[in-house]
């Protein structure tokens, strides 16, 4: 989302479409929030699906996610559709069925669209918050820490992108490709020329240790020893956005500190009293009220 990149200081996502247009064209990549005048329709739409219980309406999603991507002015796309507790559409036929409409709706736009299915079931990596997840996305892209999940999705959806463009037809020679891009440091150094680009302090990429934190850290631990069988990735969230990491309603200010760390993952061993996972806030009360639900979200048999 559009906050996470707003925790790095000083980078800019609201930046107008010709400045975006500019940006790629110089240095091939852009990020940015979505704009007054890129598909302003949709988000008038979205405001009325809200009122009349229709966010979830699958053709209303569709048409509400590739109105943006026709309107950018994109001619390829890799999609990554998720599925499960944490997202949107619950199973994996809900998703087949919104990927099958928005690759229609890309087919009637002369764009050629392909989906990336992920399960959604957990948290994916193991950070949950928004200078927590940059501060992961960093350490991933310099090649220090990856998540076997995050890195699965990545390699995937890029080698998805790097087989439409045109740059190579085999998946997995792709995946490697990037591994060594990532390994030679040429994707990490990217990351800092897009964010210098729009305006970001890239001394807190060098050295995340700059990052604001977090006035309370708390540990979560197991009360029992076994398997960890399941993290349910919505009330991971829900904790997350209680804990000032999301917006509950559009206009509240989030926390750009506080958010989770796991230290456990389903179908991992754990010991009693191992550390389940560490909670950052702001809110001693909401720290200690976090703990007693997480230790309920962690189902270990």
């Amino acid at each position: 989302t559009v906050d996470k990149m707003e925790s790095i200081p000083g980078y800019e996502t609201n930046i107008s479409i010709q400045e975006f247009k500019e940006n790629v064209h110089k240095i091939g990549i852009s990020m940015i929030g979505q704009t007054m005048n890129l598909a302003p329709a949709d988000k008038k739409i979205y405001a009325l699906r809200d009122t009349i219980s229709c966010v979830e309406n699958i053709p209303l999603i569709a048409s509400s996610i590739m109105s943006k991507k026709i309107a950018s002015g994109a001619n390829k796309l890799v999609l990554e559709v998720t599925y499960g507790k944490g997202a949107f559409m619950k199973d994996m036929e809900s998703a087949q069925l919104l990927a099958e409409k928005m690759e229609k709706l890309g087919e009637y736009a002369n764009l050629d669209v392909k989906s990336v299915f992920t399960p959604m079931d957990e948290p994916i990596g193991y950070a949950i918050g928004n200078i927590l997840e940059v501060i992961e996305s960093i350490e991933f892209l310099k090649g220090n820490d990856m998540p076997e999940d995050l890195k699965e999705i990545v390699l995937e959806i890029g080698s998805q992108m790097i087989k439409l463009a045109g740059l190579g037809d085999d998946i997995e020679e792709n995946k490697e490709n990037m591994l060594k891009t990532i390994e030679k440091g040429f994707a990490y150094k990217k990351f800092k020329e897009m964010v210098k680009n729009q305006g970001g302090d890239i001394s807190y990429l060098e050295n995340p240790d700059k990052f604001p934190k977090a006035s309370y850290k708390f540990e979560v631990k197991s009360s029992r020893e076994g398997i960890v069988q399941e993290i349910n990735a919505e009330d991971i969230g829900k904790v997350a956005c209680f804990l000032g990491a999301g917006r509950v309603k559009k206009e509240d200010k989030i926390d750009m500190t506080a958010g989770i760390i796991l230290n456990k993952k389903v179908h991992d061993f754990v010991q009693e009293e191992d550390c389940l996972c560490e909670v950052y806030c702001n809110n001693e009360t909401k720290g200690l009220e976090a703990i007693k639900i997480l230790e309920e979200i962690f189902k270990i048999g």
